[in-house]
């Protein structure tokens, strides 16, 4: 059976199942890149992410009484057990630490009785190391996550509906990419029925597994990732993913997870939309200039979930604000004596700027005594006279540098 006929099963399967996610006009992106932008909502998809298109797709096609068994970063794991409890299949899901609280509660809301839920690794690959074992002990099928011709199948019919939505054919589309389910359904589709089309997957840069695939020719395993992005925070391109990409002949692009971080803000508070990392990541690209199109295209970019813990907005505005340049630490060693830190405020802050961070703590036995200081520039140009005045200035302060253990630290 060729790609298309397993695509089109798939569209016949998830019939009443798969919501028909609206495409959206996004009037800010518009304005700023000339285009004509569009982005389709699979936040607001049954588990608000288009996993479960793949996960029921695969699920649906297995003999009855089969016991199954997946690895989730959190928005697959949430399509599996919406999958178990409809088609009444015993699951287990085994998702890392890294997997937000809200997923797991979602996981387990949606799978109910149907699905056991384990906590295994600190990344998606440990975890799916945990579940091939489990399968292999107990007999049950592995559902992965993206790497199987049938999950690519079921993602693949967001390509299916987004060129029946859409006014006219896209110029372009952008997906987000992690390990590579939904960009290779998709873009094997549009190869065939949309070939004008351009397609474009964003990886976080962090964890820019397929990019790495494509170099080498093959699957490679990435040393080290940041798993900030959680949903595509992926080590390993898929094994059946990986030629699919390759041989659709797709661009990839990286985006900074600070960049990620300052397009969640905007979608929700220019848009109106509540995005997870993973799912701005698309949105991301066109924003920050990863991705560059032409005055009048049509460009669609996948919001692809919205499965955002409230508590991680804090980090979310603490990394934009250092991607953009507005937020800095120091270390400063201050004189033990009366009106030090009066000085300091004078002589080395701007007007714009403010003091975010102070934690200092005063040592009797000692000449001096350092304290840590955070501050928030009124714009990023004011980080260069900033240093001048710290240059000129008598005290001994440090500028922490990202990637230090120090920075780590705090960010």
């Amino acid at each position: 059976m060729d790609f298309t006929d397993l695509v089109t099963d798939a569209v016949t399967r998830l019939d009443g199942v798969a919501l028909p996610t609206p495409v959206q006009r996004l009037a800010r992106l518009s304005q700023l890149t000339g285009a004509e932008v569009w982005t389709k909502r699979e936040d607001l998809q049954v588990g608000r992410s288009y996993k479960v298109r793949g996960a029921y797709n695969t699920i649906a096609q297995l003999d009855p009484g089969t016991t199954v068994v997946t690895a989730s970063a959190g928005n697959h794991a949430q399509g599996f057990a919406y999958a178990c409890a409809s088609l009444g299949v015993r699951g287990t899901v085994v998702v890392p630490g890294t997997t937000p609280k809200q997923k797991r509660q979602r996981i387990a809301a949606l799978g109910g009785d149907a699905i056991t839920l384990r906590v295994e690794g600190d990344t998606y690959d440990d975890s799916a190391r945990v579940a091939a074992e489990l399968a292999a002990a107990s007999g049950a099928v592995v559902v992965p996550a993206f790497d199987a011709l049938s999950t690519v199948a079921g993602q693949a019919t967001v390509a299916v509906e987004l060129l029946a939505q859409l006014p006219v054919a896209p110029d372009v589309v952008v997906l987000p990419v992690g390990g590579g389910g939904l960009l290779a359904g998709c873009a094997t589709w549009l190869r065939e029925h949309s070939p004008a089309t351009r397609v474009v997957g964003v990886e976080p840069a962090g964890a820019a597994g397929m990019a790495a695939a494509l170099t080498a020719g093959e699957p490679v395993t990435l040393a080290e990732i940041d798993t900030f992005v959680d949903g595509a925070a992926v080590r390993r391109a898929g094994e059946v993913t990986f030629p699919l990409v390759r041989d659709a002949g797709v661009e990839l692009v990286a985006v900074p997870e600070g960049a990620v971080c300052t397009e969640m803000l905007e979608l929700y508070q220019v848009d109106g939309v509540i995005a997870e990392p993973a799912g701005a990541l698309a949105t991301a690209a066109l924003a920050s200039g990863a991705v560059v199109v032409e005055p009048g295209q049509t460009v669609l970019a996948l919001l692809s979930g919205g499965n955002n813990d409230v508590s991680r907005y804090a980090e979310v505005v603490e990394r934009s604000l250092v991607h953009r340049g507005l937020k800095h630490y120091f270390l400063v060693e201050f004189p033990q004596e009366p009106g030090a830190l009066r000085r300091f405020l004078d002589e080395v802050l701007g007007p714009d700027d403010d003091i975010v961070l102070f934690e200092y703590q005063k040592r009797d036995n000692r000449e001096t005594g350092a304290a840590l200081v955070g501050i928030e520039l009124g714009a990023a140009a004011g980080l260069t006279p900033l240093l001048a005045r710290i240059a000129a200035g008598p005290l001994r302060i440090q500028h922490l540098a990202p990637g230090t253990t120090a920075y780590r630290f705090l960010v």
